[in-house]
């Protein structure tokens, strides 16, 4: 299992990922920082954890309107493929919530 140091606002994190992940890992992880920028840039330093919460919301937000373009598809192979394609978004975004989660209670002081 490989491990990449991903750069989020500024703080360094050692992320484990399957081998051969590592460029997706980081790219992930470029796209998390550009949205937590953004937040800094409107709101401010409000906490490295609401910062995530705040994230983690416009990306879900992001998703769903993902999720609504897919349900108007009108041909019905297309509607099977993208049953199959939610079901499968939606099972990897509640991995990445819970990681989320656990980072951010990483980051509460105890």
């Amino acid at each position: 299992m490989a491990q990449v140091d991903v750069a989020i606002n500024g703080k360094s994190y050692r992320i484990a990922c399957d081998d051969g992940q590592e460029d997706h890992l980081l790219q992930l992880a470029a796209f998390v920082d550009q949205r937590i920028q953004e937040l800094v840039a409107s709101v401010g330093q409000v906490g490295d954890a609401r910062l995530l919460v705040m994230a983690s919301l416009l990306i879900s937000d992001e998703l769903s309107e993902t999720f609504s373009n897919m349900n108007s598809a009108d041909d019905s192979s297309a509607a099977d493929a993208t049953a199959e394609a939610e079901q499968a978004l939606a099972q990897k975004t509640e991995a990445l919530a819970q990681r989320i989660e656990l980072i951010a209670e990483k980051l509460e002081p105890a």
